[in-house]
């Protein structure tokens, strides 16, 4: 077994050796809601009626979310009696066979909330490494092979970083820097890492409050190079992600708990509602266009597709809402109650709720409506939920739970 420790001289050698230069794969989902954090793919085709293709055991508890890069899937856990052995997983996309698994032994606190686990936060990729985080704050860096390029117990460096619930931020890698999140009611900061050799590049204060939200990223225009926002209680701010310099901030407040999401520059920040922010090309603050407090995400983060931005509320009503103006223009209950959020292609959403039902909706219909569900072969005695955001790739779809990784096709 491998073991967490401060980062070394043997990782730094693994961290500076020369890789070969990233070519994105269509049909990848690298990072927490896909690709660039919204939600959606432009190549992928939901089912309109899935059915169970395969589906792989797991050996420990996680509400992350697989990521498919290359042909395979990558998936954390967490087991032993205080979910102290941190697992990552490596499928076959084609039919579930495990390709490698690799466990580590936590260094930091592994409590949570009941319902949460330490196996919270979804891994990221660059299509050559995967970055994954625990709850416990330790933080670790494999090629697609499996083999450890380096590895970080931040509660070493930072050991008041802790949050009683669990962490569940998910990181993303911008370029060749890793952002993460480790904001809390105490040691509160966030980090960007060197993606080669686990360096921190900067560090940035954060605001003292528990923060469950992901980074994003989010470009002035195409020739632009992506920044890293991050998502608060006092509001969003964009930083560079190379050097963590600010650029800019809305500073009137936003959710912990879901997520923004970015569509055509237009920044859709859940915050008492939703509000639409349009930054300004010279890092003045970003002028608001708009603020609904008909859109309710609660702890759902929404998404945009087809011109339309959809959430989920805690009651399990999908709201439908004008991109420009934030009027509603049709609401639609669906089964819940969910923790993931939706996905979408083409004309169709998918939710899969805590019961392990998956919904697909098309948006196209008037009012929306259900065109097919699956449920899923949960297990009952163990009361176990689906907590995760599923995965998209081409015509198939990526769920797990506690025990066990699907994959969903035609």
């Amino acid at each position: 077994m491998s073991h967490f420790r401060p980062l070394s001289t043997l990782a730094l050698t693994l961290g500076m050796l020369t890789l070969p230069s990233f070519v994105s794969l269509a049909g990848d989902w690298p990072q927490f809601r896909g690709p660039d954090s919204t939600g959606t793919a432009a190549d992928a085709k939901i089912p309109d009626q899935p059915k169970i293709d395969w589906s792989a055991p797991l050996p420990g508890r996680g509400l992350s979310s697989p990521i498919v890069v290359a042909g395979k899937v990558f998936v954390t856990c967490a087991s032993g009696p205080k979910q102290e052995r941190l697992h990552l997983l490596c499928f076959n996309a084609a039919d579930g066979a495990r390709i490698w698994e690799r466990e580590l032994q936590a260094t930091g606190r592994t409590m949570t909330q009941g319902k949460n686990s330490v196996a919270a936060c979804t891994p990221c990729s660059d299509g050559r490494r995967v970055f994954a985080i625990w709850s416990s704050n330790d933080m670790a860096s494999f090629d697609l092979d499996g083999n450890l390029l380096w590895v970080r117990g931040l509660t070493v460096d930072y050991p008041n970083a802790s949050n009683s619930l669990g962490m569940a931020s998910s990181p993303i890698v911008i370029g060749e820097t890793v952002v993460t999140m480790i904001e809390n009611d105490s040691e509160s900061y966030s980090l960007g890492l060197d993606a080669n050799t686990g360096r921190n590049m900067w560090k940035l204060e954060r605001p003292k409050a528990a923060n469950w939200t992901s980074p994003v990223p989010w470009r002035a225009d195409a020739k632009s190079p992506p920044v890293a926002l991050l998502q608060s209680t006092k509001g969003l701010l964009a930083v560079d992600a190379t050097s963590g310099s600010r650029l800019w901030e809305f500073a009137q407040g936003a959710s912990t708990m879901s997520s923004s999401v970015v569509a055509s520059g237009i920044i859709y920040t859940p915050a008492s509602g939703v509000v639409a922010l349009s930054p300004n090309a010279n890092n003045a603050p970003p002028a608001e266009l708009w603020h609904s407090k008909q859109i309710n995400p609660n702890t759902i983060s929404p998404l945009v597709l087809d011109g339309r931005l959809f959430s989920i509320n805690g009651a399990g009503v999908i709201t439908a809402a004008d991109t420009k103006t934030g009027s509603a223009q049709w609401k639609l209950r669906v089964a819940g109650p969910f923790s993931g959020s939706p996905v979408g292609a083409g004309s169709r959403l998918l939710v899969v709720n805590e019961k392990g039902l998956a919904q697909v909706v098309d948006i196209t219909a008037p009012s929306g409506a259900v065109l097919g569900k699956l449920q899923l072969p949960l297990n009952q005695e163990t009361k176990e939920l689906v907590l995760c955001t599923p995965a998209l790739e081409g015509s198939h779809i990526y769920v797990r739970s506690d025990s066990a990784l699907w994959r969903l096709g035609d």
